[in-house]
């Protein structure tokens, strides 16, 4: 007998303790309308005192749930179980010989409630069952024979002969409620195995991923980043040529890295929304001048249409509400060769809709409900002439959904496709449009001191690569340590650090620097190939100026250290010795 099934019956029986009690009232109230004796009172008392033993025996079940009993404390507890329902039935026998007829009836009625009660709340433990039913079975059975026998009114044996009726069924179905209870336990244990192992095995993709997508881009870093040096070197027309295709594969194999990894956040649960405010032309604006250029190259027209209701800002995610529109129009350019792609903006005081149709090839009628799955496309040619992965829409109408809103799609095949994209928004009010304000980079990074932090000897050289023509002073470590003694020797303006290191991790090393008088207050910008969001806000608890993630984006880089070496307010070196 497991030891949880006797810390089972204990939670049970103080459980019920209190529902034992105020029955006891009611019971002994009745005997007393019905008899006028004091006999009633006299035996509440003792139904309390028996409770009471009973909740001290039972307690060390409810203190030490592991503990099995020995056999001497098993004899206890079920000589304590059949004295406290020997006393709370012996109310039974009271009524039966000093209640009249209706005593009688509310007696044995009292009695198969009572077996009813122990029969379902302790076949955990057959001990406890059978010393708990037995008492209860001798008034049921022993009283209509005893009458029988003494009154010689051998009719009433009919009575004993329904209790015994009574008590088979009750035996078939307290069989049956612990064999579904019993079936419940294995289904409920087999379902928590099946979550721990569905936790566990999410846990190792996360971490898979994580891993797969650090160790992807340091080495896409590398090609990336060269082919952008190289781009700026003398070359004639089919070296740039070459570049031009490096550097545009590179782009789709992070696109497709991208991608997995925010349908496997949104498969895992763990997406999360940011709320922010949002102009919404601002926003629109920065998409239709990303597009039209490549709408322009493929010959279609690209026009986009907001309504004069629209209003001027609204808080959402702006993040993920660019990454949707980035979808619909990467596909609407893919998809489209001639003719235009209309983009239209409308407002109805609570959501945002975006109607997003082109007049491309369409999509056949027995397909146009899969779009949306993943891993799904038009049909088998697509991803060989256009390329893609089938996630961009999946990943789209997810996020939709998560944010509250809808995706939905209209197309006939050979006249275009539109998709109706449908958000909840609240209208932000005094949020004026603010233009870009952009750093101008040539010249600002001139005598600036950069402390980089990375462990790769080739990101090292690519920093250097990348920054020395903008004339400022890189210091280059190796570690998170390096860093941290480097930043306690000499001032810096900014300060790149990456975040898996070898004895000390980025993270560490930023919280150490913070600490620290030298470069408390310099401007630290994460410089990682961890994407992840969650490291995104483990870098944002460290106090970082920025996160940006590798493989490099030159320009952004650049202008991301000028940001932090104004928003520092320090004078480069050179002027300050000037």
């Amino acid at each position: 007998m497991p030891a949880t099934a006797y810390a089972m019956v204990s939670q049970v029986r103080y459980r019920e303790l209190m529902t034992r009690i105020a029955l006891a009232i009611f019971i002994g109230a009745t005997a007393w309308v019905v008899t006028q004796t004091i006999w009633p009172l006299v035996w509440f008392v003792a139904v309390v005192a028996t409770q009471a033993l009973d909740w001290l025996v039972f307690r060390r079940f409810r203190q030490n749930p592991e503990w099995l009993p020995d056999r001497l404390y098993l004899i206890l507890c079920c000589a304590t179980t059949v004295l406290s329902v020997a006393v709370y039935a012996g109310i039974t026998g009271y009524l039966w010989f000093e209640g009249g007829e209706a005593g009688r009836i509310f007696a044995m009625v009292q009695c198969a409630g009572g077996l009813l009660h122990v029969s379902l709340h302790m076949h955990h433990v057959r001990p406890i069952l059978i010393s708990a039913v037995a008492a209860h079975a001798a008034y049921f059975l022993g009283l209509p024979i005893y009458s029988a026998v003494a009154s010689a009114s051998w009719h009433e044996l009919l009575i004993a002969i329904g209790c015994v009726l009574y008590m088979s069924h009750l035996v078939v179905a307290v069989r049956q409620s612990s064999m579904t209870t019993n079936a419940l336990k294995s289904a409920r244990d087999a379902e928590q195995r099946a979550r721990q192992r569905a936790e566990v095995a999410s846990a190792a993709k996360s971490d898979f991923l994580a891993v797969v997508s650090h160790e992807i881009r340091t080495p896409m870093n590398a090609v990336i980043s060269a082919a952008n040096l190289l781009r700026r070197t003398r070359l004639d027309p089919g070296q740039r040529e070459h570049v031009a295709m490096l550097i545009d594969a590179g782009d789709v194999l992070m696109g497709l890295l991208n991608d997995v990894l925010d349908f496997s956040k949104i498969e895992a649960g763990k997406m999360e929304l940011e709320s922010a405010d949002m102009v919404v032309r601002e926003r629109l604006s920065v998409l239709n001048r990303l597009w039209e250029p490549r709408a322009v190259a493929n010959g279609v027209r690209l026009r986009l249409q907001v309504a004069p209701g629209v209003p001027e800002a609204v808080r959402t995610d702006p993040l993920r509400f660019q990454q949707i529109l980035f979808n619909l129009l990467s596909n609407a350019v893919k998809f489209t060769a001639d003719g235009e792609i209309r983009v239209a903006v409308d407002w109805d005081g609570a959501r945002l809709s975006v109607v997003v149709s082109d007049t491309g090839c369409g999509i056949p009628a027995d397909r146009l409900t899969q779009v949306f799955n993943s891993f799904e496309q038009a049909d088998v040619g697509t991803t060989r002439r256009h390329g893609g992965t089938g996630l961009g829409l999946s990943i789209s109408r997810k996020l939709a959904e998560i944010m509250g809103g809808t995706l939905t799609v209209a197309s006939v095949e050979g006249q275009g496709s539109t998709f109706t994209l449908s958000l909840p928004m609240a209208e932000v009010e005094g949020v004026a449009s603010r233009p870009e304000r952009l750093v101008e980079v040539a010249g600002s990074l001139l005598g600036r001191s950069i402390l980089a932090a990375d462990d790769h000897d080739v990101n090292r050289r690519i920093l250097r690569l990348l920054l020395e023509p903008h004339g400022c002073r890189l210091t280059l470590v190796e570690n998170g340590a390096e860093a941290l003694e480097a930043a306690s020797l000499d001032r810096f303006d900014a300060i790149l650090m990456d975040m898996q290191m070898p004895v000390m991790d980025g993270l560490e090393a930023t919280r150490r620097i913070r600490q620290g008088a030298v470069n408390g207050d310099t401007p630290v910008i994460a410089l990682t190939a961890n994407a992840l969001d969650s490291h995104r806000a483990a870098w944002d608890e460290a106090g970082v100026h920025a996160f940006l993630t590798k493989p490099i984006d030159p320009v952004l880089l650049a202008r991301t250290l000028a940001e932090a070496c104004a928003a520092g307010g320090r004078q480069p070196a050179d002027t300050a010795m000037a």
